[in-house]
């Protein structure tokens, strides 16, 4: 029985730590991207307790670290460039439409190349 329950135990742990490694590395395949987009001066504006910017957030994964945030609850500057919503992107010069964004249209309109 305690054979049977520590094969078990290690067949979890085996599968457990896959399923980590899977989830940090889809992450970490963002981080170009996104480093790409604040080398090009693409922001996104939002706040921390806004659920389409948590939403917008989760799909760079750890890799959003990379990209250039404003928190419009501490940053004047939203007012300033006219942040209406959240999260609201600057891309080239112009603030895109309020909303979570597809990150191939980020790609498509800073011309930063997604990972394959």
């Amino acid at each position: 029985m305690a054979k049977k329950l520590l094969i078990l135990l290690g067949i979890i742990l085996v599968l457990a730590g896959g399923f980590l490694a899977y989830r940090w590395s889809a992450a970490e395949d963002y981080t170009i991207f996104a480093t790409c987009l604040t080398e090009k001066g693409v922001v996104m504006y939002g706040t921390d307790w806004c659920p389409h910017c948590q939403k917008q957030k989760k799909m760079f994964g750890g890799a959003f670290k990379n990209v250039l945030f404003v928190d419009c609850d501490k940053s004047p500057e939203c007012d300033t460039v006219g942040v209406k919503a959240y999260p609201t992107w600057f891309v080239n010069g112009k603030l895109l439409d309020s909303g979570v964004q597809q990150l191939e249209t980020l790609s498509k309109l800073s011309g930063c190349p997604l990972p394959p």
